[in-house]
């Protein structure tokens, strides 16, 4: 369960960071319509286009989420909602684009669906109509995020890339191949997209465990970082130096009694020394708690 929890704040905040990289990758012209696509199946572009949405619309914006990939549908069934109406409706005017919109458990994300077996989806993406339509999300949306079929096996990412304000390129940790990445690129360069960047994913995560268990009170102990209930090391014991040779001394000497050790008793201003290890505190907090420590009134909390 932690370990799930852990993974879970991870993929939040590197999606806020994604979100925010996208938001100044322009200054001068700033990225309002997004096409997320990849290179092969299964790379879970369709994930990072849901997550990216929310994380947007988290923030108050006015998010639409588009479903492009007219030949297999996924974010209907990812985000649990059933449309009426999608975008080939909308494209020949049959219906409104504010009747097929449908809101999300997010406030402020709505999403367009598309319909299934649409004939012709390159020659749809291509048309006068899509570009039109595009500039009416533009207008009405902060933020309009497409999701695409992958590249190998269809250019429909690549035609929508030219009407759109960027590219973002999703790459599957040990699973696309090299060329393949790079057929992809070559493919959205020569179509003159607008490649932003790219999303690694399905990636090991090696920071996400001490992150999770420094944040928290309960997490367990991870890449040694210390809580209280680590156990504490013994010490290394100390080497001993040898004996001094024992010099013979006359009679009297050796009949006197040995000096008694000094009782702790006799000296009470002199406090023993605690046998229990004390543990650093765990935050600021703590040390704090245990101190006579009240910080001023100009001080932070």
């Amino acid at each position: 369960m932690a370990k799930e929890s852990s993974d879970r704040v991870f993929l939040q905040n590197s999606i806020k960071t994604l979100a925010t990289n996208i938001r100044f990758a322009s200054v001068d012209n700033p990225v309002s319509t997004l096409t997320i696509t990849s290179s092969v199946p299964n790379e879970g572009k369709s994930t990072i286009a849901i997550a990216l949405a929310q994380a947007m619309a988290s923030n108050g914006q006015r998010v639409l989420l588009v479903e492009c990939d007219m030949r297999r549908r996924t974010l209907a069934g990812a985000l649990g909602l059933h449309a009426r109406h999608g975008i080939y409706s909308v494209l020949s005017g049959q219906t409104a684009l504010s009747d097929a919109v449908v809101e999300t458990s997010v406030r402020t994300l709505h999403f367009l669906d598309c319909e299934p077996h649409i004939p012709n989806p390159v020659d749809i993406l291509s048309s006068r109509r899509f570009k039109q339509f595009v500039e009416q999300v533009r207008s009405e949306y902060s933020f309009v995020i497409f999701d695409t079929p992958p590249l190998s096996a269809f250019v429909d990412a690549a035609v929508l890339s030219t009407v759109v304000d960027a590219t973002l390129l999703v790459v599957r940790q040990n699973f696309v191949r090299r060329d393949e990445l790079t057929s992809s690129y070559e493919q959205l360069k020569k179509a003159g997209a607008n490649v932003i960047g790219a999303v690694m994913n399905y990636c090991e995560n090696e920071k996400s465990d001490y992150y999770y268990s420094y944040y928290t009170k309960d997490g367990k102990k991870k890449r040694g970082h210390r809580h209280d209930s680590a156990p504490t090391l013994d010490p290394a014991p100390v080497p001993q130096p040898a004996p001094a040779p024992v010099q013979q001394r006359p009679a009297a000497q050796q009949a006197r009694p040995a000096a008694q050790p000094a009782s702790r008793t006799a000296t009470p201003n002199i406090r023993p020394i605690p046998t229990q290890q004390r543990v650093s505190p765990e935050s600021t907090a703590q040390f704090l708690a245990g101190t006579n420590y009240r910080p001023r009134p100009y001080e932070d909390e």
